[in-house]
């Protein structure tokens, strides 16, 4: 892995330098934004919202097709092996781009060479929560909780390598507590049975929790990036909660198969960037507590070799593997 980091940014370059075309007449034909996770969850939800726009802004229709499984791993692979046409789209996340290549033996893709970065789309913190029936108010009680039972807490996730399972391992480390990862096949079935008290927390993202939180249903103890949530000011931040370096966002973002044209990469970060500041689509985001970014493709693949240096370390420390 480390012989192919910075391959990234060359990456870009050879995707703009590999066949010299003109996108006048791009689009010409429907494009196809493949989703690496069930409906209704958060991948889709920003894909749905974004591809809506994207259908004024390109003016083709932007089809989402959501092919689920193996971490979004289904998906990308999928995705890599398409024509580099401008077509066939990505919703990629941290897990795909940043995380996969560690947990995985075999992938059917290389997460840093097989995909040209189009955009950032926008990151969300990642919220700790906790049913109310569990009895604690912060993370310095559940942690106190947690070292008082040892390996009976479990915390749940959308699925294994996912960003929920690396912010409770990211978790696990730097309190040291010994508490049980329980992988869920996504969000919603993961929530329900922190509600019912199946398992007892889980960082969830801002899209999948708000509702509960506003109903009641679960608690929030402190959000997992570095700053506050303008969603939920009121919340404090991991660090502020009293565990050190904790930052562990969900993060969303645009790639097309390796070799699409420049100037295509070009028209799609454009029209994907103007998408996400119409006052309509920032509101619909932001109001699900994503911070909304719209970056050149230079700058996400810079982002992406940081977040897979950073995450690779965690899951070495933390000694996971899936297959």
């Amino acid at each position: 892995m480390l012989a192919r980091r910075g391959l990234v940014g060359l990456g870009v370059a050879a995707t703009f330098g590999v066949v010299r075309v003109r996108a006048d007449g791009y689009p010409d034909k429907p494009i196809r934004l493949l989703v690496a996770f069930p409906p209704g969850g958060p991948s889709d939800v920003l894909s749905r919202i974004v591809g809506q726009q994207l259908n004024a802004e390109l003016g083709q229709s932007v089809v989402v097709d959501n092919r689920p499984g193996a971490g979004g791993n289904v998906a990308a692979e999928i995705a890599a092996k398409q024509p580099a046409d401008g077509y066939t789209l990505l919703m990629a996340n941290n897990s795909i781009l940043a995380a996969n290549a560690f947990l995985y033996k075999r992938l059917g893709f290389d997460p840093l060479t097989d995909f040209a970065p189009i955009t950032l789309i926008g990151r969300q913190p990642n919220i700790l929560v906790v049913s109310p029936s569990l009895g604690v108010s912060s993370v310095s009680e559940l942690i106190a909780l947690a070292k008082a039972k040892p390996g009976q807490l479990n915390f749940g996730s959308s699925g294994n390598g996912t960003a929920a399972h690396l912010a409770g391992e990211l978790f696990r480390l730097k309190a040291g507590i010994d508490i049980v990862h329980v992988a869920y096949p996504g969000v919603a079935p993961a929530l329900t049975d922190l509600m019912s008290g199946q398992i007892q927390m889980m960082f969830a993202t801002s899209v999948g929790a708000i509702p509960f939180l506003k109903s009641g249903s679960l608690k929030a103890l402190a959000v997992s990036s570095a700053v506050r949530s303008p969603a939920l000011p009121d919340l404090p931040t991991m660090q502020e909660a009293g565990v050190a370096d904790f930052d562990a966002t969900t993060w969303h973002g645009l790639v097309a198969p390796a070799h699409t044209p420049g100037p295509v990469i070009d028209r799609l970060n454009a029209a994907t960037v103007q998408a996400l500041h119409q006052p309509d689509v920032a509101k619909r985001l932001t109001g699900l507590g994503v911070d909304v970014a719209g970056d050149t493709p230079a700058a996400f693949a810079a982002y992406i070799e940081a977040e897979s240096v950073k995450w690779g370390e965690v899951i070495k420390r933390a000694g996971v593997h899936i297959g």
